[in-house]
């Protein structure tokens, strides 16, 4: 990962247009490629940035003209980033992340799910519990009546984290021809009006999940409420 900190403007060049005026920020290069900008609030959410798969050219200063740095996606859309004056700019080796923990419940749920497709649906199977990306795994990745494709992300609480999660992993997974098309199902216990919203927005299923109803029923089907 790459971090720079500079005084820039930003300018966004795509299906809008959007800019931002010259100020002290923070640029984040990952690994996967993507390149976004944080101003010292808004908690993890930057003020912009490219996703990948984009490409980050630099052309240099010359004669005392600010460095440019334009990140182009296979879309043609465009990050333009004018560096006015760079006040830090360091490269750390990350190396590959385990992935997220979960606690026992979550646990217990996506055992629970995975050994039971078919409550998420008749006709539903297994393809694999923590499904591997390299941005880490999936809980379930599975297929629908249809032979579609289906990401499952479980949680204790639903919110907008898990939505964008869940949004990440569908991307990369939608560039798979193997697996594409690729749809989100977003399960939890509780899930905030917000997160409900956002992945309704972006074609995803929110399913609300009884944990001490799927542990205590006594037939050989679980239930999803």
């Amino acid at each position: 990962m790459r971090l720079v900190i500079a005084r820039c403007s930003v300018d966004y060049a795509g299906r809008l247009t959007a800019h931002l005026p010259s100020a002290p920020r923070l640029i984040l290069v990952k690994a996967d490629g993507s390149v976004s900008i944080h101003a010292d609030d808004r908690a993890y959410k930057p003020l912009n940035w490219m996703s990948p798969p984009c490409a980050l050219k630099v052309s240099e200063s010359e004669n005392g003209s600010p460095a440019v740095w334009t990140v182009e996606n296979k879309a043609g859309e465009k990050l333009i980033i004018t560096m006015e004056e760079v006040l830090h700019d360091s490269s750390h080796e990350l190396g590959v992340d385990p992935g997220l923990i979960k606690d026992g419940v979550e646990a217990h749920l996506q055992e629970l799910l995975a050994d039971r497709m078919e409550t998420l649906g008749e006709g539903w199977t297994l393809i694999r519990r923590e499904y591997p990306t390299a941005i880490g795994p999936v809980d379930i990745l599975g297929r629908d009546a249809d032979g579609t494709t289906v990401a499952v992300e479980i949680k204790r609480r639903g919110d907008i984290d898990g939505v964008e999660q869940l949004t990440r992993y569908l991307e990369l997974l939608n560039r798979d021809p193997h697996l594409s098309p690729v749809k989100g199902v977003f399960a939890a216990q509780e899930i905030k009006p917000q997160a409900r919203v956002l992945a309704t927005d972006r074609g995803m299923v929110c399913v609300t999940l009884d944990y001490n109803g799927l542990r205590g029923i006594d037939d050989d089907k679980l239930r999803l409420f």
